[in-house]
C-alpha cells in the first residue's frame, strides 16, 4: 500500500549541491519517521537522516552539518539537502518510513548521486 518515489541525484563535482525528493504516498507515511538512506556498491543501505512527524531531525555523523532533512505533508513529500558534497557520498539514495528504527518492507528504485574529485 505504501509507496515511495525519489528523484533528484546526479553528477557533481565535490562542494557542489543536490536536493533530493521523495514524494511518497499512503497514510503510514504521514503518522511515520521518514529517513534517507544510501548504499554504496556492494553493502547494505545505511541510515542518513531522519525526521519525526514532527519535523524532529537526526543525522549520521558523516553528514552531519552538511545535508538537511526537512518534510512538507501538505505536499507528501521528503527533502534531503545536501551541501558540500564528498566523492565519499557517492551512493544510490534512498527513502523509507520506519517504524521503531526499522524500515517498511518495500523500497523505491533510489536516486543515483555521483561526486566527483
Amino acid at each position: 500500500q505504501a509507496q515511495v518515489a525519489e528523484s533528484g541525484g546526479g553528477l557533481v563535482q565535490a562542494g557542489e549541491s543536490l536536493r533530493l525528493s521523495c514524494k511518497y504516498s499512503g497514510w503510514m507515511f504521514r503518522f511515520s519517521v521518514m529517513g534517507w538512506y544510501r548504499r554504496f556498491p556492494g553493502k547494505q543501505r545505511e541510515l542518513v537522516a531522519h525526521i519525526t512527524p514532527g519535523s524532529t531531525t537526526n543525522y549520521a555523523d558523516s553528514v552531519r552539518g552538511r545535508f538537511t532533512i526537512s518534510r512538507d505533508n501538505a505536499t507528501y513529500t521528503v527533502y534531503l539537502e545536501m551541501n558540500d558534497l564528498k566523492p565519499e557520498d557517492t551512493a544510490v539514495y534512498y527513502c523509507n518510513g520506519m517504524t521503531r528504527g526499522i524500515p517498511f518492507g518495500h523500497w523505491g528504485q533510489g536516486t543515483q548521486v555521483t561526486v566527483s574529485p
